[in-house]
């Protein structure tokens, strides 16, 4: 902290990030935890995207979403992560004034974009269990492509304004934040002025990009059902369904912890402040180290793939 040029107040330059703040002297044994899982995320989403890459029957649109939604997890894990265990280890808990409102745009922005690629994957698979003969026709790489940039701009403009708006505000007090991340709120509420504005915009960001993806997600899949019950199964259905399990598990991943972190952030006092504060880190780590898993495990043109460049590296 620089004291400003009145000498009456001083001017927040850098924040320190308390993490567990009920736990100081033992919250470095959560990364025993925490660091194997990074390494489990990043190894196999990596492979993932390395499988993808080399194998050309998988060069299809739906490998490619799956790919997208690879690489954003890659991004959010090595946003928030690594400086998380970085606390831990050697107890490096400032972060630069810039640093810390670049950490929460990259959160605010590709959480979204994430929760779009699985309304798009929701779409394919609806597209491939009732229009089968059309799928080749709708599914095409230059969907993905404009999939791709709708998920970008959509949720770039959309969230863009939460980091800027938090950033705009007089950080003249404590610059103590009481959490891993430098999540909106937990930063905003250390500034002099008034948030109001900032707790009005993510509600309604959050909930009309996140909320609107969620529900058109569950109708896709009301539509899937319905098809399912009201037509015989050929190959090309069932080959479609099995699929479908895959990318219904790792959407309760995403929207299971997300839903649990901000209820238990919304209930207060009722609940210990650390559990909010590991829910919203696990929710870095948990969804990016299971995604590929899943996908690698249920699909079998993936796991073939992954064997293949196993056995045949060149």
């Amino acid at each position: 902290m620089v004291l400003a040029p009145n000498n009456t107040e001083t001017q927040v330059t850098e924040f320190i990030m308390m993490c567990f703040p009920g736990m100081q002297d033992t919250q470095h044994w959560l990364s025993i935890v925490l660091a194997p899982l990074l390494i489990l995320a990043l190894g196999a989403n990596f492979v993932l995207l390395f499988t993808i890459w080399q194998e050309t029957s998988l060069h299809e649109p739906m490998y490619y979403l799956l790919a997208i939604l690879s690489v954003l997890d890659v991004i959010l894990c090595l946003t928030v992560i690594p400086k998380v265990l970085v606390i831990f280890w050697f107890n490096m808990k400032p972060i630069s004034f810039v640093g810390c409102f670049l950490q929460m745009f990259i959160m605010n922005t590709f959480l979204p974009m994430e929760s779009s690629t699985f309304l798009v994957m929701a779409y394919d698979r609806y597209v491939a269990v009732c229009h089968p003969l059309h799928y080749p026709s709708i599914i095409t790489e230059q969907f993905v492509i404009n999939a791709a940039i709708f998920i970008v701009f959509r949720n770039l403009l959309a969230t863009l304004p939460t980091p800027v708006l938090a950033a705009r505000l007089n950080y003249c007090a404590s610059n103590m934040i009481e959490s891993c991340i430098c999540a909106n709120i937990s930063v905003a509420k250390l500034s002099c002025g008034d948030i109001h504005l900032n707790k009005l915009y993510q509600f309604v960001s959050v909930w009309c990009l996140l909320g609107s993806d969620l529900v058109l997600i569950l109708l896709s899949y009301c539509f899937i059902l319905r098809a399912v019950i009201h037509q015989q199964s050929g190959g090309t259905v069932t080959k479609a369904l099995s699929t479908c399990g895959s990318h219904v598990i790792l959407i309760l991943f995403f929207y299971t912890i997300l839903l649990v972190f901000i209820f238990t952030n919304k209930a207060g006092k009722k609940i210990p402040s650390e559990v909010p504060i590991l829910l919203n880190v696990l929710h870095h780590l948990i969804p990016p180290a299971l995604n590929p898993i899943v996908y690698g495990v249920r699909t079998q043109e993936i796991k073939q793939g992954i064997i293949k460049l196993i056995k045949h590296p060149g």
